[in-house]
């Protein structure tokens, strides 16, 4: 039986972090368990899942749908975009099997690509190498969560760019449910010896295409979207993220309109070790000015009443009522009080 490998390149930036990541966990096991009931996508879809933050992973190897249980997602530092697409690449290389005088090989894989934000990386000679070596012998459709994505080097790797508006869990099943049928859809056309490759109808409201003749600007490093800031907690020493979300606000001085940028709180998640081997080590550092950032959660990890203190050493940690704290960070010892006014404090890239 020849195979249709169905690829899931999913971003685990620290933009995706809390109700994001959850809802694409759901996701997929949904897919799953709707897959495993087709009586064409069981005898034909194997799939595989690849993360990518600063570094990427194969976090489920290409394995028939049947036997194949949806996995927990890390999240990790950054958005390399190159990694994604060369730790893809190296992938299909390895696992698609190709069509000989002996043997029919697999059908063209199809790659499923999701991303929220910008990528943090430079992204030419992956975009480059997928071109030359993959953009005709794999389709590939991207998915931007949300309309702050860079759509422009996307659309370099595919004409099949979406937008996914994720406001709500009904959102969310409905795009999953879309996926599903689509893999559907592309099984039943594999066994008509069409195209094998068949997306679901959009129904224009959750999903929809993106003009990409739309121009999104110079590229950037540095996804502004969001602010997250990463912390690791006093007493358990796991890291935690506190996430904000970008928010423009109308303004009027002396008649005068203008829009003023400041950050909101999501909210503070802990996350696991995997956090920094999922981060780029090598990604530069931004700052963002705590005057733009409104709220700030208790500690995720132990319940510490602030999460946001900042040692000399740069780094973030939480602070509870002990007279004396010691920063997990570098082991320092200090006793810290609020201060006036705003202060530059380091961010992550995602």
């Amino acid at each position: 039986m020849r195979r249709l490998p169905i690829y899931f390149l999913i971003d685990i930036s620290e933009s995706m972090v809390g109700e994001q990541i959850q809802q694409v966990e759901e996701g997929m096991a949904s897919i799953i368990k709707a897959i495993k009931t087709d009586p064409h996508a069981i005898e034909t879809v194997w799939i595989s899942i690849i993360v990518y933050a600063g570094q990427a992973k194969t976090l489920v190897p290409l394995q028939e749908v049947v036997s194949f249980y949806p996995p927990k997602f890390p999240i990790g530092g950054g958005t390399s975009l190159s990694k994604g697409l060369g730790h893809l690449m190296f992938e299909l290389r390895k696992n698609i099997v190709k069509t000989t005088f002996e043997q029919k090989g697999d059908w063209k894989p199809i790659v499923f690509l999701f991303t929220d934000g910008v990528p943090t990386d430079d992204t030419k000679a992956a975009v480059a190498e997928w071109k030359q070596n993959w953009q005709r012998t794999a389709n590939m459709v991207a998915i931007s969560f949300g309309d702050e994505t860079d759509t422009k080097v996307l659309s370099e790797l595919t004409e099949n760019v979406l937008l996914f508006k994720n406001s709500t869990d009904q959102d969310y099943k409905k795009f999953f449910k879309w996926i599903t049928d689509s893999i559907k859809t592309s099984s039943v056309s594999v066994e008509n010896n069409s195209s094998g490759f068949e997306l679901a109808k959009l129904d224009g409201d959750t999903i929809s295409k993106i003009d990409l003749s739309k121009d999104t600007g110079p590229q950037q490093f540095v996804d502004n979207n969001f602010v997250v800031l990463a912390g690791k907690c006093q007493n358990t020493k796991r890291p935690y993220l506190i996430k904000y979300r970008k928010v423009v606000n109308p303004t009027n001085i002396s008649g005068l309109d203008f829009n003023t940028l400041s950050y909101r709180l999501v909210g503070g998640f802990q996350v696991n070790e995997s956090y920094y081997e999922l981060s780029d080590e090598n990604g530069f550092q931004s700052k963002v000015n705590s005057s733009e950032l409104i709220g700030a959660p208790a500690c995720p990890c132990c319940g510490n009443q602030y999460s946001f203190a900042v040692c000399h050493c740069t780094k973030i940690h939480c602070i509870g009522d002990e007279k004396v704290s010691t920063c997990p960070w570098c082991g320092n010892q200090a006793t810290y009080v609020s201060g006036e006014g705003g202060f530059d404090v380091n961010r992550t890239q995602g």
